[in-house]
This record gives structure tokens, sequence and C-alpha cells, in this order.
């Protein structure tokens, strides 16, 4: 099932383009990541979606459905760090956010704290806690009310190592309890270990959607090592199926077209030519090099 569909979304801000024609379709279940240079319309394609702002052109459907106030209730988000009160506990200060947004009832509000781990310290003032604790009571926020979706725009912005760690196991963990997590990060490396969806964008357009395994895998690169390396680089520029060998340290970068490579076959080679590799493995294109590679051209 898709959860929600874009159909030519534009907008601009006088002359300025922030966004144009975009056009594709979120997954049930997935986590989907909305990457871009700063300036790219990351925020404002939420915003849009969010009923926050109107699009000049084109639609989006959530649910299969044009939105409503009932297909809202089903979305919880983050696009800004809730105003929450720092002299109130985590408990009361959702007790706030729910009278204001009519979501969820006080039940709900045990159950969201303990999806975020903070129900030990649901009495706490959150004048106590950490950044990475003040984000997760913010998500916990977007929670009230069981929505199936959440949006999130850049959650672990401004957080230390240990803040943003804390948000990426809390997104896959409440991704396996049934959400469909839609957000926008500029943070490539969390990207990767959390999203199982992607969609670039360059200047309000779109420069690639898809699974993230699909965006990264253009080619194949093997990297293989042996004692002599010289002796293997000259080797491997005489396999018949490699397009480029590079030395990157103390081995060799050998690129394939995409499903080309055999790793026993060029072990097979190696060792008819007089080389013992020491080393072999296929490698993943990091999402930060794709992303350059894509939005740099």
């Amino acid at each position: 099932m898709t959860v929600l569909t874009l159909q030519n979304i534009s907008k601009s801000y006088g002359k300025i383009k922030a966004l144009s024609n975009l056009s594709f379709e979120i997954p049930e279940g997935s986590v989907f990541g909305i990457l871009g240079p700063n300036g790219s319309g990351k925020t404002t394609l939420l915003s849009i979606i969010l009923d926050v702002l109107k699009a000049d052109n084109g639609n989006y459907l959530w649910f299969g459905q044009p939105g409503s106030p009932d297909q809202r209730k089903k979305i919880g988000s983050l696009l800004e760090t809730p105003n929450f009160y720092h002299y109130l506990s985590a408990v009361n200060n959702l007790k706030v956010t729910r009278s204001i947004s009519s979501r969820g009832d006080e039940n709900g509000i045990t159950d969201v704290l303990q999806k975020v781990k903070l129900f030990e310290r649901k009495d706490s003032r959150f004048s106590s806690y950490s950044l990475g604790m003040k984000q997760r009571l913010a998500i916990a926020a977007a929670l009230l009310g069981s929505p199936k979706v959440l949006v999130l725009d850049e959650p672990t912005n401004g957080l230390d190592p240990v803040g943003i760690a804390e948000i990426r196991e809390l997104m896959i963990e409440l991704n396996k309890q049934g959400h469909t997590i839609i957000m926008a990060s500029h943070l490539l490396d969390e990207v990767e270990k959390v999203c199982t969806h992607v969609a670039i964008l360059k200047k309000g357009s779109l420069i690639t959607t898809g699974n993230v395994d699909d965006v990264l895998v253009d080619e194949d690169i093997v990297e293989i090592g042996a004692a002599d390396i010289e002796k293997l680089t000259g080797i491997m520029q005489q396999y018949p199926l490699s397009t480029s060998v590079a030395r990157n340290g103390n081995y060799l970068q050998v690129i394939f077209t995409k499903g080309s490579s055999n790793l026993e076959d060029i072990n097979n080679f190696c060792f008819s030519k007089g080389v013992v590799l020491n080393h072999l493995i296929l490698k993943k294109k990091r999402l930060e090099a794709k992303f350059f590679e894509l939005t740099n051209n």
C-alpha cells in the first residue's frame, strides 16, 4: 500500500522556485528519507503535505485519498521542537499538548512515553532532560493519538553523537512497531543507517528516488588485496569484465557494471596468474558519495 502519493507538486516564493513538479510515492512500512542540500525544498515539501503551506500546483494523496481532518489524525508530525514548559514534567507537558491538539487520551500519554523510553523519567522536569531526551519527548508528542505515519523534519538536528544514536534507534524501533516514518535530513550517514527508501532533491527538483540499495547500486565495486599489490594491479588491468582499476591505500578498487562482478571468478583468475588474494569483498557505495555525485552535477 502507498501511504503518500505526490503528483506534480510545485511551489514558488516570488521568483524563487522552491519545488518543481515533484512526483513520487512513499510505501507503507518504510522509513523514507528526503535528502537535499540547503535550499532544495525539503522543509517546504513537508509543510505542504502537512497543510502548513499550500502548493501552487499539483496535489497529494494520503492513503489514496485527498487530505482531510480524518486523514490528518493518522499523521504525527515534528516540524519544529514543541514549546514545552521547562518547569513541567514530561507527563504534564504531554497533557498540555494533548489538550491543545485533542489527540489521544491520558492512557495514550503512558503509551508514548514507554515507546520513546522516557517512562522512568516521566515525572522529571523538562529542564533536567538532555537534548536527546528532549527530542524523544517531542517525538512522543507526535505519537499522541497513535498515528500510522510520522513526519519528522531534521529529527537529529543539533544533537550530539549520543543523542543522534538515541533517535536513530528510536526510529528503527518505531518502524518495527508499524509506523511509517518520513524524515527530512542532511545527515547522510544517519539516513543510510535508518532509511529503507530515499528521495534526493536538488533546487526543488527530484534527482532520484527508490529503495536505498537500488539508489546506491549503479555499479559493482570490488575491493581486493594481495602481498604484491603492483603485480595484482597489472593482472586486474587484464581482467576482461572490469571497467576501471584504481589503487586505494593497500587495496585495489575494481569497478564493474552493475551485477557483472563474480568474486569466485576474480579469485580464480588471480590465482591462475600466480597471485593469492588476501582480501576480496564486494563494497556498497556510500550514500554520501552517491549524494554528492548526484547533486554536484
